[in-house]
């Protein structure tokens, strides 16, 4: 009777592609992990898991479902569109390698080494009073005007320019950079039209050629970056350092890209929450010691920044009753698993009382858990402080606000928000 469920939701034969479900998912998601905990999703062919212990499952047993399917999700929804995107990669630029995220131990493993002492405490304790004034200088930057664009003025900036700094990309840069950055998510996002993509690529290959040069002189000439560890450090297991194409991958996918818009979208979540919840901004204005760190791990579990993740089934398996076949592609759906109310009590709720909120999957889980997650836990913690510290009250722009989402089927990413302010006295 479960198998059988597990293949149905009353609303018919809806797809987490389809464009009303793109704004406001959560519905959708509720359905699924009541009626069918495993769902096939009709127009990708995933199977979609949606309860917080299947997907907990799921990233624990990396044996069972695999990351090493690098494209192959991709070319299985849209084969044709899949070829000519690697036809241009490979007249133009360079081809992507898998990135870390795209692979298994022991090859995951010897190359997570490099991210984990990159990313090391000490090294995330040097950066925090960076992290610090340069979050008091953006909001100062604007504090007079009484107005922002959240999103624009703060929440992309702010994390973009500390990953700049690490990565060697004069600070001027940032804005072409950002355009390149949300040609790849978007692009990734599976929501494009084919020809949009493919310009989409274009700019990627664009942004191939920007960093080539740095990779050639970091050789040269080493220095203490993220950036310079990425170029030059020898992966023991293998005999060697990162190749171009590996390079290449890694610089959009896991640093611009995991080391900004993450980060950028759980600040835009944050203050369209508080701004839509003024008893929340009035409790934390209140206390932010006692409830900051709740905050952030409630904003991180309610708009989860990265909606989910794919997996490849290297075995037949069961899950919620559902037989998945080998070889069939796993959506591990973290943002409807951050609202199981078998694990959250009242999971609809900002709750800054919340014992459990650190518990999310934001981050993934298991051996993938994502190795920046600290870094990006400072850039919240200084980007509301310095909010909380430097305003006294805070509202959404009257008529200015649609609270609109880009559509996509993997980031959960907020277009503006406009914000009015009482500044501090």
């Amino acid at each position: 009777m479960e198998a059988a469920i597990s293949q149905h939701v009353p609303s018919g034969a809806r797809s987490l592609l389809d464009s009303d479900l793109q704004e406001c998912p959560y519905g959708f998601y509720e359905e699924l992990r009541e009626q069918a905990p495993v769902y096939l999703d009709p127009k990708t062919g995933y199977y979609v898991v949606t309860r917080y212990e299947d997907v907990r499952r799921v990233l624990g047993d990396a044996a069972t479902f695999s990351n090493d399917f690098q494209g192959e999700h991709r070319k299985r929804v849209q084969p044709e569109r899949h070829g000519k995107i690697m036809a241009l990669y490979e007249s133009k630029g360079w081809v992507p390698e898998p990135t870390i995220g795209f692979r298994d131990d022991p090859d995951h493993a010897a190359m997570r080494k490099i991210f984990e002492k990159s990313l090391r405490a000490g090294r995330i304790r040097d950066l925090d009073p960076v992290i610090r004034d340069l979050a008091y200088r953006l909001i100062d930057d604007f504090i007079e005007d009484g107005h922002c664009d959240w999103v624009r003025q703060f929440a992309v900036p702010l994390p973009l320019m500390i990953i700049c700094s690490q990565m060697g990309a004069p600070e001027e840069d940032i804005w072409t950079i950002k355009g390149w950055v949300d040609t790849f998510m978007k692009r990734h996002g599976m929501m494009m039209p084919e020809a949009e993509e493919l310009a989409a690529v274009e700019q990627e290959i664009e942004a191939q050629h920007y960093f080539q040069p740095m990779f050639e002189r970091l050789r040269r000439q080493p220095d203490d970056t993220l950036f310079s560890d990425l170029v030059n450090t020898v992966i023991e297991e293998w005999g060697r350092p990162l190749n171009d194409n590996e390079l290449h991958a890694e610089m959009m996918t896991d640093t611009f890209v995991g080391g900004s818009e993450t980060t950028k979208n759980a600040l835009s979540a944050g203050v369209m929450l508080l701004v839509r919840q003024p008893e929340v901004w009035r409790a934390l204005k209140a206390d932010p010691d006692r409830h900051l760190r709740t905050f952030i791990e409630e904003v991180l579990r309610l708009e989860s920044p990265v909606k989910g993740l794919y997996r490849l089934a290297t075995r037949e398996v069961e899950i919620a009753g559902c037989p998945i076949p080998a070889g069939s592609m796993v959506h591990v759906m973290f943002a409807a698993a951050n609202r199981d109310g078998r694990h959250f009590d009242d999971p609809e709720m900002l709750d800054l009382e919340r014992k459990n909120a650190g518990s999310h999957m934001a981050f993934s889980s298991g051996v993938h858990h994502c190795v920046g997650a600290p870094l990006a836990r400072r850039e919240l913690h200084w980007g509301f402080t310095a909010l909380i510290d430097r305003v006294d009250d805070i509202w959404a722009a009257e008529g200015r606000n649609d609270f609109s989402h880009y559509p996509s089927i993997v980031i959960r990413e907020l277009n503006e928000l406009h914000v009015e302010f009482r500044a501090k006295a």
